[in-house]
């Protein structure tokens, strides 16, 4: 299996004018050291969690389906198609999250109409999982949501990240009518926001 080097120490401040949200503190301790904050998607920090975030998917997509890895070619043209120029301002927002102050995982939101937000990237590095993480992301995810005006949120997801989509489950996201096409969308579901 193809591993990536774990991104660097530290943390830059959003830059000037990009919404930071921080996740709610909770009783958890493992929860409390999250925080989640606006990032250029475009940053060397990014880039870095987002080559994770596709080394991991596209492994368990070849692992499910053809029972093997993904070669380091797929990864490449995976990463040259996957595009996320649109997860920045002013339509949309990239999130990283950090644990303890290590950078631990990161998650996209961009609008797709007035009304709605999409949830793409969602991605906590393996040795931070099962540690609140996801919650955190989603409840950032939330605030950034209703920053850009979205009253809702909706994601596609495949069926084989199973974990993913219990997390959506958990935090009231509903499976919904399909609203995308192509490979990976297998799973919709969406949450309206409070």
């Amino acid at each position: 299996m193809t591993r990536t080097p774990p991104a660097p120490a530290g943390s830059r401040a959003p830059a000037s004018g990009t919404p930071a949200s921080r996740a709610p503190a909770s009783r958890s301790p493992a929860s409390r050291a999250w925080t989640v904050a606006a990032r250029p998607v475009d940053d060397p920090l990014s880039a870095v969690l987002l080559r994770e975030y596709l080394v991991d998917v596209a492994h368990r997509y070849y692992q499910h389906h053809e029972r093997r890895d993904a070669t380091p070619e797929e990864i490449e043209r995976a990463f040259a198609e996957m595009g996320s120029d649109d997860l920045a301002p002013p339509h949309g927002v990239f999130l990283l999250a950090h644990h303890d102050g290590e950078p631990a995982g990161c998650a996209g939101l961009r609008l797709l109409d007035d009304r709605t937000a999409e949830l793409k990237r969602v991605f906590v590095r393996p040795a931070q999982r099962g540690l609140g993480g996801g919650a955190a992301l989603l409840a950032a995810v939330e605030t950034a949501a209703g920053e850009l005006g979205a009253g809702r949120i909706a994601l596609d997801t495949r069926l084989d990240l199973v974990e993913a989509r219990a997390l959506y489950a958990r935090h009231g996201y509903r499976e919904v009518a399909p609203f995308t096409r192509g490979r990976y969308a297998e799973v919709w579901m969406a949450k309206e926001l409070g």
